[in-house]
């Protein structure tokens, strides 16, 4: 969701491989950048030797042409262009950080956030000023949550930690007994109450840093959500950077909200379960499939060989409430909050339009869902 200007190794005060990518030598000589485990990683051949010397010396302690002179000191038959190549190299490969770029935060914020940006800065494959870059995009960062139950309230408890910079909440219900089994916000004492106002009181709690705030509102139709997300300056398509949709009643939200976020510009990400099935989708207006594309997508591959006069929805019913637990909610209330979380900071980098989740009776088989944008998607295609 954020452009980011070009950075260069000249730039970079003390450029170090990232801690979480520590380089090694092969058996074979190679020198390997990364964790081919984790997806993140490079392996190159280095027949003279001189590309182990250049990651040995970006270790934090030189600047760009100290590293380089390193390099030319054990290997003074190597142009100088050559290293200085290869350290942009690792560095638009995103292998490279800047050891003394300035923290921007204060000290309190420092310490909250120390194990989470290196996490950002392990999954982050474009190159940076700082490491410190994507926990500044979220600070400053401004999402509106609709839906404080299960998915919801796991999903607001993570951003907060997170450090988003305001957290918005809606919801119209009161707390009840059956909550307590999955929506972690709530407490029995909270039995009774608006939900809206024991989550702000629960979030505030946990992150004094963030701007939480909250309405008490029932989202009765598109216009409700218009206006949610429209802008208080004209200027300005939305006040918020993003829509996290953790409702799923009315049962026609998610396709308001995918009309709503069209006509605004506004990127969103969605969650929920079926039963054992948990998912959550990522959309941009713009860039790749919208809910209605995936939505007509997903019914096309199902294959569901409905008899005369059936609605596809006989396949997944609804029941009065949607059956769930604490592991399920808490499942798609983390995906939704990492689609966010992605979406905000660039960390990982995710092209939209797709949903992925999980299947708790067929837990090593990842559910990934992506369609082309429909050229005839009533609400995103050609002619819409």
């Amino acid at each position: 969701m954020t452009d980011e200007g070009a950075v260069t190794v000249e730039a970079l005060r003390r450029p170090r491989i990232k801690p979480e990518h520590r380089a090694y030598r092969t058996v074979d000589g190679h020198v390997r950048v990364g964790s081919v485990i984790h997806g993140i990683g490079a392996e190159i051949a280095d027949p003279r030797g001189w590309v182990w010397t250049l990651v040995e010396a970006m270790d934090g302690s030189r600047g760009p042409s100290e590293v380089v002179a390193e390099v030319l000191r054990v290997h003074p038959d190597l142009p100088g262009e050559d290293a200085r190549q290869a350290m942009a190299d690792l560095l638009a490969a995103g292998f490279v950080d800047d050891a003394g770029a300035p923290v921007p935060l204060p000290p309190r914020e420092q310490d909250r956030y120390s194990r989470g940006v290196p996490l950002l800065r392990w999954m982050d494959l474009a190159p940076r000023s700082s490491p410190w870059d994507a926990q500044l995009r979220l600070r400053a960062s401004r999402v509106l949550l609709i839906g404080v139950g299960g998915t919801g309230g796991h999903a607001a408890h993570a951003l907060v930690a997170s450090g988003v910079g305001h957290l918005h909440c809606v919801d119209p219900d009161t707390v009840e007994l059956s909550n307590l089994n999955r929506q972690p916000l709530y407490r029995e004492p909270d039995i009774g109450h608006p939900k809206v106002e024991a989550a702000v009181t629960t979030l505030r709690s946990l992150n004094s840093d963030v701007r939480v705030t909250g309405e008490r509102r029932e989202v009765r139709g598109p216009g409700d959500l218009a206006e949610l997300v429209s802008a208080d300056e004209p200027q300005s398509s939305s006040p918020y950077d993003l829509l996290v949709l953790a409702a799923d009643r009315p049962d026609a939200i998610r396709r308001w909200a995918n009309r709503v976020c069209l006509a605004a510009g506004l990127a969103w990400v969605d969650a929920g379960y079926r039963g054992p099935l948990v998912t959550a989708g990522v959309y941009v207006p713009g860039q790749g499939a919208c809910w209605e594309c995936l939505r007509e997508g997903e019914i096309a591959r199902r294959d569901l060989r409905l008899g005369p006069d059936q609605d596809p929805e006989v396949a997944s019913p609804r029941m009065p409430w949607n059956p769930a637990n604490a592991v399920t909610a808490g499942l798609s209330g983390a995906l939704l909050a990492h689609a966010a979380l992605a979406l905000l900071t660039g960390v990982p980098a995710l092209e939209p339009g797709f949903r992925f989740g999980t299947n708790l009776m067929l837990p090593g088989d990842p559910v990934h869902q992506r369609t082309p944008r429909l050229l005839d998607c009533p609400a995103c295609g050609e002619r819409a």
